[in-house]
């Protein structure tokens, strides 16, 4: 079962940029689908962008869409999050998900994700 470390986040001020790393636990880590949810307290868990097991390319929510970028590096078994002019509502505990199986129609959505990392809070300061 593949444990999913997450680092990265911290306060920032609004148009400042900060990069979230989620490590995996085993090299099988590179064929899954990964994404990263983000909560604020009292609501769902949101999607924010979501990567497939070529990596070649990623996609975002419309919120995040030309600011944020999502990669992987299999040498490393790790995905990223670069995210540059943040926002204020941008603020929010960030998570990387997991799955092995999903499929493409599901992978917005967080209960479909079997693997989560330990969360790392974003504060953006306005």
């Amino acid at each position: 079962q593949v444990q999913l470390a997450q680092s990265g986040g911290g306060l920032v001020q609004a148009g400042g940029s900060l990069k979230l790393s989620c490590v995996g636990s085993e090299r099988a880590f590179n064929t899954y689908t990964v994404a990263w949810f983000r909560q604020v307290p009292g609501k769902e868990r949101e999607f924010v962008a979501v990567i497939f097991r070529s990596g070649s390319s990623a996609t975002y929510a419309d919120s995040v869409k030309g600011r944020f970028t999502m990669s992987r590096d299999k040498a490393q078994n790790m995905v990223s999050l670069q995210m540059n002019t943040l926002k204020p509502e941008d603020t929010a505990v960030y998570y990387c998900a997991a799955s092995s199986t999903i499929i493409l129609s599901s992978r917005y959505s967080a209960s479909n994700y079997a693997y989560w990392g330990q969360g790392a809070q974003v504060t953006v300061s306005s």
